[in-house]
């Protein structure tokens, strides 16, 4: 039994939709579930268009219109004027138009899993229609009823006892009759609400269904021809790595690496099943398998940059010693706003955090953090993480930037820049 998944850039468009098909027709003989991530930009747009009703802009219905028309366009490219997915796909925007009906909910991150998770909804239900039109018989199902979070919204936590019953319970008879399509990045809670497992976390959705269906492998197919040591986009001449082991998987997607979302590594290396990175332009193309006892190569650095950070800088209003009772102050803060920690330093009068920029959670901690404590912050920052560094290649990616925080260990050198 195998598990697919696809990324927006895989199905950004009419084409890709066909292209995934033939990728997925050479697997016919195998159990595969195939998870899916939402078209293209359409997350980012709708986090948009969520903006847009939380602020109550004029544009919002434009925005909402320019999502729908991208999606009609692709169906109509696939199946002409007439099929019943489209009134699939309109009764699934509905969902958006009766929450955008109403005054915003006081939980920004609420409003956000919400909306933002029409998109792979969306998607799943045009690739799924899509197998069946090619004789490629397709189960859609909803992975909200499978996935069990708690409402921990933007960040579902994962109730992994009820998940694994309930996927265990269904998809096993599922797969004997075809292929199962399903969301990606989405989770369910209890009250029947939609959660999100975090930013690019349809990587994650497909290892919780490998890790509790005891699939063969997980190939996640990627824009990239596998994981390479940087951004191609930022740096020339990348190397591709052809495997890597669970450990350092690990550390890279813990720093930052987007090609694969940090908690998707540690349910398959707990099952001891691979993870497989292949580009779906070239099917055949080797790729990057991660798995238990891989030879790790770096002759280059791994490379992570992570932009739009923020340098948070916490002291005592009484110039006091940043003490352990501080610092126990501090993190539950932290904590307590789901706010993570990208890179720390303490001295004797202050403690200074690298985090992401994400505005609502950002201004509860700064409020709550200046009820006891003075605080000054940096913002549009840039982290940069080299794995496996030297010190020349460290200066050299650094440049002529300004450094405002820089640690190095054995392996692992961070620089936060201006």
């Amino acid at each position: 039994m195998l598990v697919f998944k696809f990324g927006g850039a895989s199905v950004k468009d009419a084409q890709g939709v066909i292209n995934l098909g033939k990728v997925v027709g050479n697997y016919t003989g195998e159990q595969l579930l195939v998870v899916v991530s939402a078209m293209g930009k359409t997350t980012n747009a709708l986090e948009k268009l969520t903006r847009a009703y939380v602020d109550g802009s004029d544009d919002m219905h434009a925005i909402f219109d320019e999502i729908k028309n991208y999606h009609y366009q692709i169906l109509h490219e696939l199946f002409g004027d007439h099929h019943p997915v489209f009134d699939e796909v309109a009764n699934t925007f509905v969902e958006i138009d009766w929450m955008i009906e109403d005054e915003p909910h006081d939980d920004f991150d609420f409003i956000y899993d919400q909306i933002v998770s029409i998109g792979e909804l969306v998607s799943t239900r045009i690739v799924s229609a899509w197998f069946n039109h090619q004789n490629l018989t397709s189960k859609w199902i909803d992975v909200r009823g499978y996935i069990h979070t708690d409402n921990t919204y933007r960040e579902g936590i994962v109730d992994w006892d009820k998940t694994r019953a309930s996927i265990q319970k269904d998809i096993p008879a599922l797969l004997g009759n075809g292929i199962v399509v399903t969301q990606g990045f989405l989770g369910g809670t209890s009250e029947n609400f939609t959660t999100t497992l975090g930013r690019e976390g349809s990587d994650y959705t497909a290892s919780i269904f490998a890790a509790c269906l005891g699939a063969e492998s997980v190939t996640t197919w990627k824009d990239v021809p596998g994981i390479l040591n940087a951004d191609p986009k930022l740096f020339p001449d990348t190397i591709k790595f052809d495997e890597l082991s669970y450990q350092e998987a690990i550390e890279m997607t813990y720093y930052g690496a987007s090609v694969i979302h940090p908690k998707t590594i540690k349910p398959l290396q707990n099952a001891n099943i691979p993870l497989l990175v292949k580009p779906f332009t070239h099917p055949d193309a080797p790729g990057t398998v991660i798995k238990q006892n891989a030879i790790n190569k770096f002759d280059k650095p791994v490379i992570i940059v992570k932009n739009n950070q923020v340098l948070l800088s916490v002291s005592a209003t009484d110039y006091s010693f940043v003490s352990e009772s501080h610092l126990s102050e501090i993190f539950a803060a932290f904590a307590k706003h789901n706010v993570k920690v990208n890179m720390m330093q303490t001295s004797a009068l202050s403690f200074t955090a690298c985090i992401d920029f994400s505005p609502e959670r950002f201004e509860r901690l700064l409020k709550s953090l200046k009820e006891t404590f003075k605080v000054k912050y940096n913002s549009d920052l840039k982290l940069i993480t080299l794995r496996h560094y030297t010190d020349s290649a460290l200066q050299e990616i650094i440049g002529d930037e300004t450094a405002l925080m820089k640690q190095t260990s054995r392996n692992t050198a961070q620089v936060v820049v201006k």
